[in-house]
């Protein structure tokens, strides 16, 4: 992750958010002294929260081992009765 000054950051606010929002780096700034922050886009740091939320759900959590070992096994997807009926009544 680049480094920058909060007086370098201050005197080229513009350029930096543009760098960050287009190359999908985050960028941290310091001060003289020792505090830091790190600047993100709003896209990555939604897509850091996603992620977290899927990390944390011990339900998400197995679906994706569950899909990991059957896609290992070289099964295809079978959904159970239970999903199946679960699906259709979302959809009507």
């Amino acid at each position: 992750m680049e480094t920058i000054s909060a007086n370098k950051f201050r005197n080229n606010l513009e350029s930096v958010v543009e760098q960050v929002a287009s190359r999908h780096e985050p960028i941290k700034v310091t001060q003289r002294a020792g505090a830091a922050f790190v600047v993100i886009s709003a896209d990555d740091w939604e897509q850091g929260q996603e992620t977290l939320h899927v990390l944390q759900s011990k339900h998400l959590m197995q679906q994706i081992a569950d899909s990991l070992e059957t896609h290992t096994r070289g099964k295809n997807y079978q959904p159970t009765v239970e999903q199946l009926v679960l699906k259709n009544d979302k959809v009507t």
